[in-house]
């Protein structure tokens, strides 16, 4: 498990943070999932510093409740209040909001993190609205993307698939939980491109959880090849890559 408590707390916002104008990508690809009526409730599951929450209570206009265990994470969101959006401690096992309360979960890359992922399904179902929406943002380990910087890190893209369930696995998990998963996986293009040396300035702060479980003699010699390829041409354009969804319904 990875401690958000601790240092990928302190760095997730310089790490993971998103412009303006990415989050608006990111919400208006899942309304294309959602009802079209307004306004939608929204639940974003692990919400962490807040990145999505306040763009998710801009695109449906209900109320956004951001449910996050990491004490660090949740604070560093609040320190940006949005008059639509609430922050709670809790977790997916154990989301603090009544039952049939908001019309679309948002769990965006949190899944592999969970201790009890059917569980936390049982409880995104709970929560739900009959014939809500819940939307799993998350990696696939039977479609993973080839990531430029895999190159820099020989052990990273297994150490990447390890953390996550097959499309099947997960569809498997969603039926028992009493969701409904839809057959295909959705993809969404709307990450920021970034130059070579953006990308490494970002990488190098290691708000990702792949390099919590890098061997160690790994991780220096990897980001020096990085930085020396930046350094050279800090202007390339590094590829954008889609991402993957599965949109999951609780029956009406």
């Amino acid at each position: 498990m990875v401690d958000y408590n601790g240092r990928m707390g302190s760095v997730y916002v310089a790490g993971r943070g998103m412009p303006p104008a990415e989050v608006r990508r990111w919400t208006s690809a899942f309304a294309i999932h959602l009802p079209q009526r307004r306004p939608l409730d929204v639940l974003d599951l692990g919400s962490g510093t807040g990145r999505l929450s306040p763009g998710l209570a801009a695109e449906f206009q209900g109320r956004v409740y951001g449910v996050e265990p990491s004490d660090v994470m949740r604070e560093a969101a609040e320190q940006a209040p949005h008059p639509g959006v609430t922050y709670l401690k809790g977790s997916a096992e154990h989301i603090p909001l009544p039952e049939a309360s908001v019309d679309a979960v948002l769990m965006f890359l949190t899944f592999h993190h969970w201790t009890d992922p059917l569980q936390g399904l049982r409880e995104v179902r709970r929560v739900l609205r009959p014939g809500g929406v819940a939307l799993l943002r998350t990696q696939f380990s039977d479609v993973m993307p080839d990531l430029f910087w895999y190159e820099y890190f020989p052990s990273a893209r297994a150490v990447d698939a390890a953390m996550y369930v097959s499309v099947a696995a997960a569809q498997t998990l969603a039926t028992e939980a009493g969701l409904v998963p839809g057959d295909d996986v959705v993809r969404i293009t709307a990450e920021e491109p970034r130059t070579q040396q953006e990308s490494y300035e970002r990488l190098s702060l290691r708000a990702l959880s792949t390099f919590e479980h890098l061997p160690a003699d790994e991780v220096d010699p990897g980001f020096a090849r990085f930085a020396a390829d930046a350094e050279r041409d800090p202007d390339r354009q590094m590829p954008v890559y889609s991402a993957t969804m599965l949109v999951l319904t609780r029956p009406s």
